[in-house]
């Protein structure tokens, strides 16, 4: 078996491999490389399993390099997750060596692998992370159906609010950015430069849809989702706080959910979230399942961390920081935002 570097003489065996497996994500298409390079300048090692000329696994990897967090391999960061797709034990196996000799070639502290299921190798690992899963039906009543009769009242009222849901692209860009950037500013969470965003539009085309809801002509919540196979992977989403009496969340989360089964999608990612956390909660009231996420770490030889890191919110390390980004104007946080986003995985 050999491991190889995707080029652009290979990269269709890449696309191909991932269109077809089927615990493949919208997340290992190879076009996140672009991404990943143009908008952040991060060094990539997209790595490919070759046996007998076919394709058998693949393992993007993303080489993040910060004076404030310190060198950091992962797969995929900024993202939900990513990490190895392999047909083999031994594939699998396979990559995860040269992944660890990459790890020590450019001297990064340790390797983050965000999987879907553990990996065949025994490593490092924590289960904070869930990503809540909703099945979808191409009659999207039988998911009505199927709510309790709060929730189906609560999505009742929120569409009696002047509240206007918009499907599209680019177009959408402004809105959904001055709607993220003001809410991760009220979380303490430094924005990526809306360069990021428009870069994804771009390269994946109609595989990437923006939801933006107006109220009374002004956007007060808006999401940015992925599309592949049969799957929407929600990637981002923010409602505006002031709007929450207008019960916002509901009615852009409905408007979402009937369109992908309409449009014959069967599963919704509801994106990520933390175990036992409101979000959590509210992603259940629509009958999403948690399916468990794997944090897996590779850690430097000779002198890497005695711990596991924690590069989170949670971390109290970083609370102060929090705090005073969220005090911070919102213009300011979109110019110095960037400079730190990108060293965040």
């Amino acid at each position: 078996m050999d491991i190889t570097i995707l080029s652009d003489s290979n990269r269709n065996d890449w696309a191909e491999f991932v269109q077809a497996h089927p615990e493949a994500t919208f997340y290992h298409r190879w076009e996140w490389r672009t991404v990943m390079e143009k908008c952040f300048g991060h060094k990539t090692y997209y790595l490919m399993a070759r046996d007998a000329g076919r394709t058998v696994g693949v393992l993007p990897l993303i080489h993040i390099k910060s004076l404030l967090f310190g060198s950091i391999l992962c797969s995929m960061p900024f993202l939900n997750f990513g990490g190895v797709c392999a047909e083999s034990d031994a594939a699998q196996e396979a990559l995860l060596v040269e992944a660890r000799h990459i790890l020590n070639d450019c001297r990064a502290d340790y390797l983050e692998l965000r999987h879907l299921k553990p990996s065949a190798v025994d490593l490092h690992r924590k289960e904070h992370k869930v990503s809540m899963t909703l099945a979808l039906d191409n009659d999207p009543d039988v998911l009505w159906n199927n709510f309790k009769s709060k929730h189906r009242t609560n999505i009742r009222r929120a569409a009696k609010n002047d509240l206007q849901a918009k499907f599209g692209g680019v177009d959408l860009l402004d809105p959904f950015y001055d709607i993220i950037a003001t809410g991760w500013r009220d979380l303490g969470t430094p924005i990526y430069r809306k360069s990021f965003f428009r870069t994804i539009l771009e390269t994946f085309g109609d595989a990437v849809e923006i939801c933006v809801v107006e109220h009374q002509n002004r956007p007060i919540a808006a999401a940015y989702n992925g599309l592949f196979r049969d799957t929407v992977e929600g990637m981002w989403i923010f409602a505006l706080r002031e709007y929450a009496r207008l019960q916002t969340n509901y009615f852009i989360y409905w408007e979402m959910i009937r369109r992908a089964c309409e449009q014959g999608y069967k599963k919704y990612h509801l994106g990520r979230s933390t175990n036992e956390t409101g979000a959590t909660f509210f992603k259940k009231k629509w009958n999403a399942e948690p399916r468990q996420l794997y944090w897996e770490y590779i850690m430097k030889e000779n002198g890497g961390p005695a711990q596991l890191p924690e590069l989170n919110v949670d971390n109290p390390k970083y609370r102060l920081a929090i705090n005073t980004w969220r005090r911070l104007p919102l213009k300011v946080t979109q110019i110095v935002g960037p400079l730190i986003a990108k060293s965040i995985p």
